[in-house]
């Protein structure tokens, strides 16, 4: 028999001695780990929030779902080298008191029985923390498989709204009828194994429930890749530490959720994420406030609040719903198929997948692109309107956006209001909507 052969008893005795010294390489580990974990933690917050400010959906839900892992993985590591700290400490202590006497401390006979019976002895103690030790450094990685599953699924039902029923490989109603269906069976397949983890295997004790139930669970193994780790989860259930540690981290999860989410209110009527009006500036709204790695443009930005020059500098952000807006005001320029979404750097050719193929012609759609947005969006300084004229740029942090530049040499000095407005499309008319108000001074050098 080979060295790997986990019957070999030469094997079982690696194992049984590697067991003994383990925690050494928990502290090892989970040092490192956290190290990790805290240099990228914010790199990671950052990318999220920058995702979500740009409405890039597949970007956020990647930032989304690793913040996530990472704050769990955290979180128990963190636990974990504090409980092995205190095994640690109390192995000390043990080495130097030996175990409790409780008749030495010369407590009242109620409180002495009380005692005895809760903590029984120290060795108890010190094996109980080596227990929940050992199993929480397991699960804190086995918890980031299930992040992944949760993500795999998903996944799985993006893939299929986007493949199978708005893909072009089917028929259109084939595939608006396999696309509906496979979305039923991940959705109730979902909730089906959510409910026999919460349960830790209710749905497998039943013989007819489990009948039904095995071709789910069989399917969800490849989509959530539980063969690589399903050893581990049964390991734990049939390990009452076990159990009872997956059922009082859930609980502590939503603690720490809802203790983070808390916040203290100083006014009625006053906040600091309000948006910029005629009597509050956002920061978000000027760029020489934006200074901060987590700070990120709103929809309109200017230079400054003070501005000195006779002309005023715009910029506004681009995003996916603005794009929706162009092409819901000029349905002419929505294409045929729709290039939005993922697509990978590598160009094996230059065409656009329709009939749109040439340089001219695609500049020619940018330019009509760029006449709607000018017709579409409008400014106006107090009461009167300003002649605008936007151009395609990139930006702060090499963000896309449209950009002018407005004339106000005959505006006096003191407070303003730039509006932005914007014409939509209601049924056959067009109405005209303030998207944005931001305030400013004017002083001259």
């Amino acid at each position: 028999m080979g060295n790997n052969d986990y019957n070999s008893p030469a094997f079982k005795r690696l194992l049984d001695s590697l067991q003994q010294q383990s925690w050494e390489l928990e502290l090892i580990i989970s040092g490192f780990a956290i190290f990790g974990l805290f240099t990228a933690y914010e790199p990671l917050r950052l990318e999220m929030w920058n995702a979500e400010n740009e409405q890039h959906i597949y970007r956020f839900v990647a930032y989304f779902i690793l913040h996530i892992a990472a704050s769990i993985l955290l979180f128990n590591l963190l636990l974990h080298v504090i409980l092995r700290g205190l095994w640690i400490g109390a192995l000390g202590l043990r080495y130097v008191s030996g175990d409790i006497e409780f008749d030495q401390l010369n407590y009242a006979q109620r409180f002495t029985n009380y005692l005895k019976k809760k903590i029984i002895s120290f060795d108890r103690y010190i094996a109980n923390l080596e227990n929940y030790c050992s199993i929480l450094f397991a699960i804190s990685f086995l918890l980031i498989f299930y992040v992944l599953a949760m993500t795999t699924i998903i996944i799985s039902i993006v893939l299929v709204a986007s493949f199978v029923i708005e893909g072009d490989w089917l028929p259109s109603k084939l595939g608006k009828i396999l696309g509906a269906f496979m979305i039923i069976f991940i959705v109730v397949g979902m909730f089906l194994t959510f409910i026999d983890f919460l349960t830790q295997g209710l749905l497998k004790k039943n013989k007819w429930v489990a009948k039904f139930y095995f071709p789910v669970y069989w399917v969800f193994s490849f989509l959530t890749f539980s063969f690589l780790y399903r050893p581990l989860v049964y390991n734990f259930l049939d390990n009452k530490f076990g159990k009872r540690l997956i059922l009082l981290l859930a609980p502590i999860y939503i603690v720490i959720l809802i203790i983070t989410s808390l916040e203290y209110r100083h006014s009625n009527y006053l906040e600091k994420d309000l948006n910029s009006s005629q009597v509050f500036a956002n920061k978000k709204n000027y760029l020489d406030m934006l200074v901060e790695d987590g700070d990120f443009p709103g929809e309109v930005v200017i230079p400054s609040k003070v501005i000195s020059t006779s002309y005023l500098n715009v910029f506004i952000p681009f995003s996916e719903h603005m794009e929706e807006r162009i092409f819901l005001y000029n349905d002419s320029l929505r294409p045929k198929k729709d290039r939005r979404g993922l697509t990978s750097s590598i160009k094996i050719n230059t065409n656009w997948s329709d009939k749109i193929t040439s340089l001219s012609q695609k500049d020619s759609i940018r330019k009509v692109y760029l006449r709607t947005f000018n017709d579409i969006y409008s400014f106006q300084i107090d009461t009167l309107k300003m002649d605008e004229d936007f151009i395609l740029t990139t930006g702060m942090n090499n963000l896309l956006g449209f950009e002018t530049f407005l004339k106000i040499s005959h505006l006096d000095d003191g407070k303003h209001l730039l509006r932005l407005k914007r014409k939509q499309k209601k049924k056959d008319t067009v109405v005209t909507v303030t998207e944005a108000v931001i305030p400013f001074w004017k002083f001259k050098n």
